[in-house]
């Protein structure tokens, strides 16, 4: 499979979950959801621990390895208490699309820190997003 296939998989995953999280939010707190929710990564966790190779683990360096666990820790604890708080008071349909605006924010820093190249493509797609933000805000 080359990346745009991969990305089109994990992106209709990513667009069913959100709606089994809100229907699993309706008789749960966000805090109650996530800790079901981080019972899922935990399995997640067992079946890579019985495919990956332990050197693969090890060769690691240390920064990165500091790095990976940050952006987990953000990501699917800090990040997810903040979603999931949406999810519960807010619609699906407005919820999912601007908390999904993060390649917005990647966009940016992915320039100002990385170095990355700068298009009239990208242009176009930025202003597309916040369109897109300002449009789910006002309705």
């Amino acid at each position: 499979m080359d990346a745009f296939l991969w990305a089109m998989v994990s992106a209709s995953i990513w667009g069913v979950v959100p709606l089994l999280e809100k229907i699993g939010l309706m008789k749960s707190t966000p805090l109650a959801g996530l800790f079901y929710r981080c019972i899922g990564v935990v399995i997640g966790l067992v079946v890579l621990l019985c495919v990956v190779k332990p050197r693969e683990i090890r060769s690691v360096d240390p920064r990165s390895a500091f790095l990976l666990v940050l952006s987990g820790f953000l990501a699917s604890f800090i990040a997810q208490i903040c979603f999931y708080n949406g999810l519960k008071l807010g619609q699906v349909s407005r919820v999912v699309p601007v908390s999904g605006s993060y390649p917005f924010i990647s966009f940016l820093l992915g320039v100002v820190l990385l170095g990355e190249s700068f298009s009239p493509q990208k242009m176009a797609g930025v202003f597309l997003i916040i369109t897109g933000i300002w449009a789910l805000r006002l309705g």
